[in-house]
């Protein structure tokens, strides 16, 4: 597939790459749901004295991913409606003394079944996706290939950079581990750039293994070319329309390693924390289930009614005022500045500020800079116009704004002829969106209940081409 589409969004308040790892806080509350994971069934009762890296719950829709205490204490069910809270923690600040391991994972193809059993346990396999669906992949699948990626596009999600810094030798150990877990299937590594300090270290490492392919990200960067589901398209992983292939993010490489090295499982996230209103953008190392209060106190610039999202800016999702803890699928918490005051003649001010994808603005005399952004539409809601900006931006070769049209008209068979499910969900068509129509929420939605009431399976999905000719 040839690349097409996308957008760089460059605003103020990105992460640098500065790690700050925080102390155990009193408590963990630990949600039981996240974008792709709902734990529904309990493996502790109210009360109860776990360890840590014991299982909390599992979800049954998921292969049974567990969720796995991220410090050892007592627990308690009824404390917060949603999470599991562990109280009385027993995390010590320094983490015990680990076993020297060699450089080099040994090649054990033939407990391949027995590892994949043990990723599970350990809560490392929830970092595995299917590539099509974005769902946990299945533990004793076969894929035709394997995307490893350690890009991350979206602005203000925690950087690959710092995920895997000071981490090459427990990544390439983490993919070593991971092929031992294939037969003859290719391990696609996806880097920025395969000129780097980071991508020479890796080839010196692993030089001589044909397994392993390094892969830049098409388009100069730009997002979302960080997609599982486009990565897998772009390297033309897709083509016969019935693969199997698994996405494995950074972190969850670095799982790997961690289950099969040293026998111990993933309790802590290196997350971002970010946004124009943050006192210091920086990547934190927290443990599952750190209060998100305490991690905002002290870090904002001033008192102001802000809004707090869990992962980016163009796909996060605000978090609710129920959850309280960093959930098991966090990859940032970004920070908006939520304006009060409706500013005055907004229509009239010539937009030197403002980034516009139409170039409608004074900015587009200004060339590159970052924008402040806060959670103001500025502007009104309106019916579609047919700019067609949501179309130039698409990576998926779609019409958001003819589709759009035909769900208002509650013509499911319609949208879905224009290839519905093609669509990445990556948000940019609603950031373009003249309108300020949420297109991104109506794609979703829209998805969703074309496989419902339509019969359109998931593993039938992003196969081919979208019908529509697409000019770019």
């Amino acid at each position: 597939m040839k690349p097409r589409g996308g957008y760089n969004v460059n605003p103020i308040g990105g992460p640098s790459l500065d790690i700050e790892k925080l102390a155990p806080p009193k408590m963990l509350c630990i949600p039981l749901s996240s974008k792709h994971l709902t734990f529904s069934e309990l493996s502790v009762a109210d009360g109860d004295t776990v360890t840590c890296g014991q299982t909390l719950a599992v979800d049954p829709e998921s292969f049974s991913v567990p969720l796995i205490a991220s410090c050892g204490g007592v627990v308690s069910l009824t404390k917060l409606d949603g999470h599991i809270v562990i109280e009385n923690l027993s995390c010590p600040s320094d983490p015990a003394p680990t076993p020297e391991v060699p450089l080099h994972a040994p090649y054990d193809a033939g407990h391949a079944a027995e590892n994949r059993q043990k990723l599970l346990e350990l809560g490392a396999w929830r970092f595995v996706s299917n590539a099509r669906t974005h769902k946990v992949a299945d533990p004793e699948g076969k894929p035709s290939a394997v995307i490893v990626s350690i890009v991350h596009l979206e602005p203000f999600v925690a950087h690959g950079g710092a995920i895997c810094k000071d981490k090459v030798d427990e990544l390439v150990r983490g993919m070593e581990h991971l092929q031992s877990l294939l037969e003859y299937q290719t391990i696609h590594l996806v880097m920025p750039d395969v000129k780097n300090a980071l991508a020479q270290k890796i080839q010196e490492t692993i030089r001589g293994h044909a397994w392993l392919k390094l892969s830049e990200v098409p388009l100069q960067m730009r997002y979302p070319f960080d997609n599982q589901t486009l990565l897998a398209r772009h390297l033309g992983l897709f083509d016969k329309g019935g693969e199997t292939v698994w996405y494995i993010p950074a972190a969850g490489v670095l799982a790997f390693d961690n289950a099969l090295s040293y026998g111990q499982p993933t309790t802590t996230s290196r997350i971002s924390l970010a946004g124009p209103v943050v006192k210091e953008p920086k990547h934190l190392e927290v443990k599952i289930g750190h209060p998100i209060a305490d991690i905002l106190d002290g870090r904002l610039n001033r008192d102001q009614d802000v809004r707090v999202i869990n992962g980016g800016i163009l796909t996060g999702v605000q978090i609710p005022a129920e959850q309280t803890g960093v959930g098991v699928e966090c990859s940032g918490i970004t920070v908006l500045e939520t304006p009060t005051v409706r500013e005055m003649f907004g229509w009239l001010r010539p937009g030197a500020d403002r980034r516009s994808f139409s170039k409608c603005f004074l900015s587009a005399l200004k060339g590159t800079f970052k924008e402040n952004l806060s959670t103001s539409l500025r502007g009104e809601g309106r019916p579609c116009v047919s700019c067609g900006h949501c179309v130039e931006v698409c990576p998926a070769g779609i019409m958001p704004n003819l589709i759009h049209k035909y769900l208002f008209s509650d013509e499911l068979e319609l949208a879905q002829k224009l290839r519905t499910d093609l669509c990445v969900e990556c948000g940019l068509c609603s950031y373009v969106c003249l309108s300020k129509i949420d297109l991104y929420d109506q794609m979703a939605r829209a998805k969703v209940q074309i496989a419902e009431e339509l019969g359109q399976p998931e593993d039938q999905q992003v196969t081919e081409e979208p019908e529509t000719e697409v000019l770019v």
